[in-house]
């Protein structure tokens, strides 16, 4: 292939991708996705060829998919709650590691009695170190989020149990709305693929790590933030993801792809305002917390920055298994994060057409929770629909799901197993067996991953781009548009096709 192709795959008409006069056709899962397909022969079959086939755009078939997948994820949701019931009849307290026995273990119940909610103290401004609790160890919109939950209890419990059992109600409450919008964002960053969706609202990881934490609101704000680029709004999307990375930090991450991006297409005032309003924003929500409680608002840093190695991290199988640790670890970590996130930079500035935002997004998450000296449960939330909107294959996606479903079994039997007789019983998962969990879900992750590198190298693969109708419809600023900077074309062509309006990039 001649090196002065241009970036834009031609569609069907040999016209530019995304400019066909055409409006183009919602895609049909069960017609794209061999999995779908197989299964729709329990419904009937795959959509038939004469069947009506509505454009993108239209309002009535977008507000019918999204009412069927807002109802799907509150199906998972519920069997994911349901799946509590035997922790939350004893309010979190039952004997014998029930918690781990009956795989219905969540932090929520813990927080309320740990971190002095129960005793009204104040969140980052009071502290029992007596009992065990040195501060708060989330940040500010996690936080109060907490707060208003733990308020509301106190007015509708009777006793501690029973307030118990209504914060983890309206927290649960309060993450199935924060679900709801997240498979709504999804809805609108899939383009011709609303179905995509689906893999959000019927993700295993959803059923069983939904509840665990208050991770959803931040995959929310990330996926909101996410949709507001994609409609070119940069400052809406800077504020979604400065109030998701006040509550998680992993939102802020997504802006390292889009700087990938931005670069390449030549767009960097879009990227400044995107980064400089969440900066402003993150400033903004801890700004009161920093002022008048400092060293409780400090806690979230400084409780991360001594943690040590834990549960389902690379680290923690390396220790087992050659009983060590890299000195400063800390220090080894980000060093290791940081090349990743410059691997995948070069990715992005190399391949010979520009990836789509989705795809350098998952693998910039993707290689923070691979290498990161834990690994939550919940943190599949993180990585969910940005899988479904780089890889919309089902095939993929649930050999990763397993995996991941694999290690949530594993990590509670651990657990009972490291309870040893305490426990009444010798049931749980061996140390070697957990170790091995490990490795299944590291596996299913880099699987993810290589398939998505394979898609950004020959986007022929792309379930996206195949069809050459779509370029990116996450891409927001960058979709469409021509390289100005990138390595795969020699500079006569970017002097040719690099027509921008940011003068300083054109010059350079």
């Amino acid at each position: 292939m001649s090196s002065d192709v241009s970036d834009q795959a031609p569609g069907p008409s040999e016209e530019p991708t995304g400019r066909s006069a055409a409006a183009p056709t919602l895609v049909a899962p069960s017609l794209d996705d061999p999995v779908v397909n197989a299964a729709s022969d329990a419904v009937g079959g795959p959509l038939g060829v004469r069947a009506f086939r509505p454009k993108l755009g239209s309002n009535t078939a977008i507000r019918t998919v999204a009412r069927v997948l807002v109802l799907l994820t509150l199906l998972t949701l519920g069997l994911g709650v349901a799946q509590r019931s035997p922790c939350y009849s004893t309010a979190w307290n039952g004997t014998g590691k029930q918690q781990y026995n009956h795989l219905c273990y969540t932090d929520v119940p813990y927080m309320y009695y740990g971190r002095g909610f129960d005793k009204d103290l104040t969140p980052y401004r009071q502290t029992d170190a007596a009992s065990g609790n040195y501060g708060l160890e989330y940040p500010v919109v996690a936080g109060a989020t907490m707060a208003t939950a733990a308020l509301l209890a106190q007015k509708l419990g009777a006793d501690t149990p029973d307030q118990v059992r209504w914060f983890y109600n309206i927290t649960t409450w309060f993450l199935i709305v924060f679900s709801i919008v997240c498979v709504l964002a999804i809805i609108g960053l899939a383009g011709r693929r609303p179905w995509d969706a689906a893999m959000f609202a019927l993700a295993p990881g959803l059923l069983l790590t939904g509840t665990i934490n208050w991770d959803l609101i931040a995959v929310a704000l990330a996926s909101v933030g996410m949709l507001a680029w994609a409609r070119n709004k940069p400052v809406v999307a800077g504020i979604a993801l400065g109030l998701g990375s006040a509550t998680k930090l992993y939102p802020v991450f997504l802006l390292i792809p889009l700087l990938v991006l931005c670069w390449r297409a030549g767009r960097m005032r879009q990227w400044t305002q995107a980064t400089g309003t969440a900066v402003v924003t993150w400033l903004v929500v801890n700004a009161p917390v920093m002022i008048f409680a400092f060293q409780g608002w400090k806690y979230f840093f400084t409780f991360n920055d001594n943690r040590p190695i834990d549960l389902g991290s690379p680290w923690f199988a390396i220790r087992h298994w050659w009983n060590w640790e890299p000195p400063n670890k800390n220090v080894v970590i980000i060093a290791l994060v940081l090349a990743g996130w410059l691997g995948v930079a070069l990715l992005g500035l190399m391949a010979r057409r520009r990836p789509r935002f989705a795809q350098l997004a998952f693998l910039t998450i993707a290689i923070f929770v691979l290498l990161n000296k834990v690994y939550s449960p919940q943190y599949v939330l993180w990585l969910i629909p940005l899988a479904a909107l780089a890889r919309p294959r089902w095939r993929d996606f649930l050999i990763w799901q397993c995996c991941e479903a694999a290690y949530y079994v594993a990590v509670w039997y651990y657990l009972v197993w490291q309870a040893g007789p305490s426990n009444g019983n010798t049931r749980g998962l061996p140390d070697n067996f957990y170790v091995w969990a490990i490795i299944i879900h590291l596996a299913g992750i880099v699987f993810m991953m290589v398939q998505i590198i394979r898609d950004i190298l020959d986007p022929r693969r792309d379930p996206i781009r195949a069809d050459g109708v779509d370029d990116d419809p996450a891409g927001g600023a960058v979709a469409g548009s021509p390289d100005v900077w990138a390595w795969s074309q020699p500079r006569s062509h970017r002097a040719a096709h690099g027509v921008t309006s940011e003068p300083e990039l054109a010059a350079i």
